[in-house]
């Protein structure tokens, strides 16, 4: 059940994150398996499906380190992800826990990519004319959903002060 009381149940929280996890990591075997590193098809005007690697972080930042990135990026992710598990597990505000799970099957998806290829691998390029906005996953989409949802509840959660005059 993913409500309990007023809670969400934080066992279909981290189940989310799973499942997000496992998602990311089925587009990133097709992906792998379709096609060639470097190739792309145009799906449409402004979108091309791509298959790149990134060993840095997002936009590719550090991704000419030499090595080292990779076991600093899981480093970070695992205890990221251990924080993450922490905060669902006392699940007190439900925007805040469903962003945690968001972020938290994100940082699953990439650190799963990490760990056994030493790479991330991206696929999604949106592009108009000759600009193309990085590459990215849907790992990425995850993380990105879940920092929206959480300052969307931080801003809505947010106490507020009336004027007495």
């Amino acid at each position: 059940m993913l409500i309990i009381g007023k809670k969400l149940s934080p066992y279909a929280l981290l189940s989310i994150s799973g499942l997000l996890a496992a998602s990311d990591q089925a587009v990133k075997w097709l992906v792998q398996q379709s096609m060639a590193y470097g190739e792309y098809v145009s799906v449409t005007p402004f979108f091309n499906w791509v298959h790149l690697w990134n060993t840095g972080a997002a936009f590719s930042l550090f991704a000419n380190g030499g090595g080292w990135q990779r076991y600093f990026f899981i480093g970070i992710a695992v205890v990221v992800s251990i924080f993450l598990i922490k905060l669902i597990l006392e699940n007190r505000h439900k925007g805040e826990a469903i962003a945690y799970s968001l972020i938290l099957g994100g940082a699953m998806g990439n650190l799963i990519d990490r760990v056994f290829r030493g790479y991330v691998v991206d696929s999604f390029d949106f592009y108009w004319r000759d600009w193309h906005w990085p590459a990215f996953n849907l790992a990425d989409i995850a993380l990105l959903a879940g920092v929206v949802v959480y300052a969307v509840a931080l801003w809505r959660e947010r106490p507020t002060f009336k004027r007495t005059e």
